[in-house]
């Protein structure tokens, strides 16, 4: 820290008066002032500075997690918990019970209104206008999630990861609705007119809006 500093000197006097008086209603007075030199500092002639070090800036990694909550008009119903540290990959927790046995197509879709069941969910998740594929697809809706698979007794359970459904961002999955449909979905390789848009899944059976939850 540095300091400069300028003085100006300006001499001056002041001189002791005294005056007596008779007048027993008028005191004697005593006037004192000092005689020297006067300092005079102009403004701005004073300036500090100081460095501060400067410290590396680091961001910590945050996990964020979400959970949606799956339900229809049938007796599907199930849970989808997904978690994501930091900027990397969603990892997409399935558990759906009630369904037939076999493959069932499992996406995102674009809206998170179910005010008129799993269809006003809208269409699959595609913020970059893709055609429908699977989920290692270079060409792919993001919400092209692929098929899940029901036991004998109905039930599903899956691991997912993918790049495609982070939490936060333009892109985030939160707000937006999971759906499970009643057939297999044929990734856009099976040559019906709806391949290429919803994999021919066939119906919705359930769905659930996604919402962050606490860690």
């Amino acid at each position: 820290m540095a300091a400069q500093a300028i003085f100006t000197t300006t001499p001056s006097h002041h001189t002791i008066l005294f005056y007596s008086s008779t007048n027993p209603s008028n005191p004697p007075v005593l006037l004192s002032s000092f005689r020297g030199v006067s300092l005079k500092l102009p403004r701005q002639s004073l300036s500090l500075s100081a460095s501060i070090p400067k410290k590396p800036f680091s961001v910590l990694a945050a996990t964020k997690k979400a959970v949606a909550v799956l339900k229809g008009d049938s007796k599907v119903e199930g849970v989808v918990t997904l978690t994501q540290e930091d900027d990397g990959p969603t990892t997409v927790n399935v558990r759906i019970t009630g369904l037939t046995p076999g493959p069932h197509g499992f996406h995102l879709h674009e809206y998170g209104d179910t005010t008129n069941g799993c269809i006003s969910t809208g269409a699959h998740f595609n913020p970059n206008n893709m055609t429908h594929g699977a989920p290692e697809d270079e060409v792919r809706h993001a919400g092209d999630l692929g098929n899940i698979i029901a036991n004998a007794d109905g039930v599903a359970e899956a691991t997912i990861v993918d790049n495609q459904i982070p939490l936060s961002g333009p892109n985030a999955v939160v707000g937006r609705a999971f759906v499970v449909h009643e057939l297999e979905d044929d990734l856009g390789k099976g040559g019906h007119e709806l391949s290429l848009t919803t994999g021919n899944a066939g119906g919705r059976l359930a769905c659930g809006v996604a919402g962050l939850t606490p860690i």
